[in-house]
């Protein structure tokens, strides 16, 4: 789904970066390497400070956003006392190996943090015929997708297009938001 996100900033003319987080553990002995072995890097908080908007995903765990994202934005206190993302323009996604297991209570979830760093959450807009045809995921919180009890189930031509229109939305936003940081 981040990258169906992606496509979407960059068909609005922006540049994406995806990220994920880093791993979290209870046990205490227990180090992370500094770089993930597959996929995107690990995010850092001058990544946000250095974006003009922003998408945020997570899978579902028992109807909240997962571990490693809650520890990762808990460290972002330093950007809450300087204003550093106030009106920048924020989109959450997540995914759920159930139909009812919680993708809007996540979607809640992500957003509140970020409504307290005094970003502006953006929608999907009922206008985007695909969120009332879906029969799997996306509402107008955010995108969102049912993997299957397996995670096997791929991603459906509806979730694939509230996933860009989304990040069509925040590329267009930021843009208007922060004309000095158009490309």
């Amino acid at each position: 789904m981040a990258m169906c996100l992606a496509t979407g900033v960059e068909k609005s003319g922006g540049v994406a970066r995806v990220r994920t987080v880093a791993p979290v553990t209870t046990n205490l002995e227990a180090e992370a390497p500094a770089i993930p072995e597959q996929g995107p890097p690990y995010a850092t908080v001058r990544d946000l400070e250095e974006t003009d908007g922003l998408a945020l995903g997570s899978p579902t765990r028992f109807g909240n956003m997962a571990a490693p994202l809650k520890h990762f934005l808990d460290g972002t206190s330093g950007l809450w006392a300087s204003g550093a993302l106030v009106d920048r323009p924020f989109g959450v996604f997540t995914s759920t190996a159930t139909m009812h297991g919680g993708q809007e209570t996540t979607l809640l979830s992500m957003a509140l943090p970020l409504v307290h760093q005094g970003m502006v959450w953006v929608g999907v807009p009922y206008t985007l015929p695909e969120l009332t045809s879906t029969a799997s995921g996306g509402s107008p919180y955010g995108p969102s997708h049912v993997a299957g009890p397996d995670g096997s189930r791929e991603i459906t031509r509806e979730e694939r297009r509230i996933a860009e229109a989304l990040g069509e939305r925040i590329g267009r936003l930021a843009r208007q938001l922060r004309p000095e940081a158009a490309p």
